[in-house]
């Protein structure tokens, strides 16, 4: 009885050693701010499903505003192509317009969102920052035209069923911003395939 309970307790000592080593492991990697953020509004409403569905859409919107305004960034410095800069600087202007939008909306719903560059965006990034001349230019066109239509495509579902007037009417007024970038961007890269 006595080896029986012994060994219970050295199993059960290992397993709490095995927790304790994962649990310091994964503190050393940083979490995904998206990330972070809906997990802070999933535990703030979590009783409160319409107001987290909400606060999912805003999340995913300060995620896209962050990406546009750094891919602006890299595309005004990076690329050699005036339109590709001027499109550029105006995904840096309109998206830091739209991001400060999201966060007062986000402020007077206290939703909590990312505050700097999600993974899939750094990871974005990165992949076009690889790319130089044309090659750069053409790859922007492509994340642009992408970007757009997806963004497009959760602002309309936001317009009719977000739970929140303030988020449904914002949602709704933002349709045809990102319907003109997108029309930009299907533009510039029809420029572009000609090169």
């Amino acid at each position: 009885m006595k080896k029986l309970l012994l060994a219970g307790k050295t199993i059960l000592g290992a397993g709490l050693l095995i927790l304790c080593l994962q649990s310091c492991k994964n503190e050393t990697k940083q979490e995904d701010p998206k990330e972070v953020a809906e997990d802070a509004n999933e535990a703030k409403f979590d009783s409160i499903d319409s107001k987290e569905d909400d606060s999912e859409f805003l999340v995913d919107q300060a995620e896209v505003n962050l990406a546009e305004i750094e891919i602006g960034k890299l595309a005004q410095t990076k690329s050699t192509n005036a339109e590709v800069k001027k499109f550029g600087k105006m995904l840096v202007d309109e998206h830091t317009k739209s991001a400060s939008e999201v966060s007062a909306l986000a402020k007077a719903k206290n939703f909590t969102l990312p505050t700097s560059l999600t993974e899939d965006g750094q990871e974005e990034y990165n992949k076009l920052n690889k790319k130089t001349g044309v090659d750069f230019d053409k790859k922007f066109a492509d994340l642009m035209i992408d970007g757009h239509e997806k963004a497009i495509k959760k602002l309309e579902k936001a317009a009719k069923d977000a739970n929140d007037q303030e988020v449904r009417t914002w949602a709704a007024n933002n349709i045809a911003g990102l319907t003109a970038h997108l029309e930009h961007a299907k533009l510039l890269k029809q420029n572009l395939d000609k090169k």
